[in-house]
């Protein structure tokens, strides 16, 4: 084989379920050999593919793809400015998509890259809500029947729903909710489940940023009783100097980091154990290659991790995901959202969830392919979604 090198840069954007989906694909002259890595950030989809198509892919013309690390400390400082979600997802989709060629090249999928398995499957949460209590607890007992034991819940969906509001004349339009009684339903729900499911199941609940600081204290302690598996994004990253207060109150769980872009944001929660849980988007940090390096710091404090497995992320991110929890010593739990027939057509050999865990098909590299021709059937969409304008009763905006 002659030196190995890059051969195309691409991005291809896609909609199966109506989210918007950047995967970046990286050709080798080396005929077949290619790989994929995801670069989703739905909101900003047309910015990431910008910034790959016209400034990371001249930068990656000719370079040796094996060189994962060298390419991506340079891809990181090739702007001089660097850091924050369109950029990281840009080189995450690179970056991703290297380690995939590599995996391939070596006849080995990604985990045995990163030290091998520690675990054949990964066990995974799934999303539960409801209008009240009781049909929460029904959801929560569909996925019980399907062997699932860690549910997230929550009840109206991110700050909850069907709240009167007293609002003023020509208050703007927006998602709005209601605080006071969001913090109100919260503590009420959780006393419903753990009174009708006893404490086998693990509970997990996520804020959302939907509170100030000090309301976050307050519903940190009040759920202590109920003794949640984790509670999720308590503050938005500006307020982080808050979990010191929540630290110092109560013995909830906390998770943190699916909006961090910048190792400032997670160094003092974990040097300080401020939390227990570490769930940034990989792709939102930049890739595997620092995510390994989080998983390796989080596991000398004693953090175990959580990565982020929204809706809004492909199944090769979701892969990539899956290989950091398989090779990781301090693994928690993955977030999962069950992809759609749609979705396992465009890219064949996504994940498979079993009885509360999910599989990798043990393939070489990431394990997860691309139907470009399918994925052309389900363009995005350039729209902002909804939930992203919040507001509280008198108007004001907040962070969603």
């Amino acid at each position: 084989m002659s030196q190995l090198q890059i051969r195309d840069v691409r991005t291809i954007l896609t909609a199966p379920d109506g989210v918007n989906l950047v995967v970046v694909k990286i050709e080798t002259n080396e005929p077949g050999l290619y790989g994929l890595g995801c670069a989703t950030f739905t909101q900003r989809h047309l910015a990431v593919a910008t910034a790959v198509d016209q400034y990371l892919k001249p930068f990656l013309i000719g370079k040796d793809p094996l060189r994962i690390e060298d390419i991506w400390q340079t891809s990181m400082v090739s702007a001089y400015w660097r850091n924050g979600p369109v950029l990281n997802n840009a080189v995450s989709g690179m970056d991703m998509a290297l380690w995939d060629i590599k995996g391939k090249l070596a006849n080995m999928p990604v985990y045995d890259m990163l030290g091998g398995k520690l675990r054949e499957a990964a066990v995974v949460y799934r999303h539960t809500d409801g209008r009240d209590e009781q049909e929460v607890e029904e959801n929560v007992r569909k996925y019980i029947e399907q062997g699932y034991r860690i549910l997230r819940c929550q009840m109206g969906g991110y700050g909850g729903k069907g709240h009167k509001f007293h609002s003023p004349e020509n208050a703007q339009l927006g998602s709005y909710f209601d605080p006071d009684a969001y913090t109100r339903s919260v503590p009420r729900l959780f006393e419903h489940l753990r009174s009708k499911l006893g404490n086998e199941i693990e509970l997990l609940h996520d804020i959302h940023e939907r509170l100030v600081p000090i309301e976050a204290v307050r519903l940190a302690k009040q759920l202590e009783p109920y003794r949640l598996f984790f509670l999720e994004d308590a503050l938005p990253p500006e307020q982080l100097d808050w979990f010191r207060q929540i630290r110092s109150q109560c013995g909830t769980p906390l998770a943190m980091g699916e909006l961090f872009v910048h190792s400032a944001e997670w160094m003092p929660l974990v040097t300080e154990r401020l939390i227990d849980f570490i769930r940034c988007h990989i792709s939102a940090i930049g890739g595997l290659t620092p995510a390994k390096k989080l998983a390796t710091l989080c596991e000398a404090f004693g953090i175990r991790t959580a990565w982020h497995g929204p809706t809004d992320i492909s199944p090769v991110g979701q892969a990539a995901n899956i290989h950091l929890d398989l090779s990781s010593p301090n693994f928690g739990v993955q977030e999962w959202s069950e992809f759609s027939d749609k979705m396992r057509e465009v890219f064949p050999g996504c994940p498979v969830v079993r009885n509360g865990y999910v599989y990798l098909n043990e393939k070489p590299g990431l394990g997860v392919d691309l139907d470009e021709s399918k994925a052309s059937l389900y363009p995005c969409h350039n729209r902002l979604p909804e939930w992203t304008l919040s507001r509280i009763p008198d108007g004001s905006p907040v962070r969603p």
